[in-house]
């Protein structure tokens, strides 16, 4: 490769470094905030039940996506 192709790519390497470092912390704090406000939430009058309707939800949507793979797989 030529020598102003490897610089260029060198150059690249580092900002994408450069990006890296600054995203791991921000991801972090990130990661704190949502789990604050899980924990938060779940305090809340009526967590328990809005938790088992959103279950039933998930379930029912699993159960139509399994139908329809069925349906498909019927063809």
């Amino acid at each position: 490769m030529k020598e102003n192709k490897l610089i260029e790519m060198q150059n690249r390497i580092t900002n994408l470094e450069n990006m890296f470092r600054q995203m791991i912390p921000e991801l972090n704090k990130i990661s704190d905030v949502s789990f604050g406000t899980m924990e938060t939430i779940k305090l809340m009058p009526g967590y328990k039940e809005a938790l088992a309707e959103l279950i039933e939800k998930h379930n029912k949507a699993k159960e139509k996506i399994k139908e329809k793979k069925l349906e498909l797989d019927v063809e």
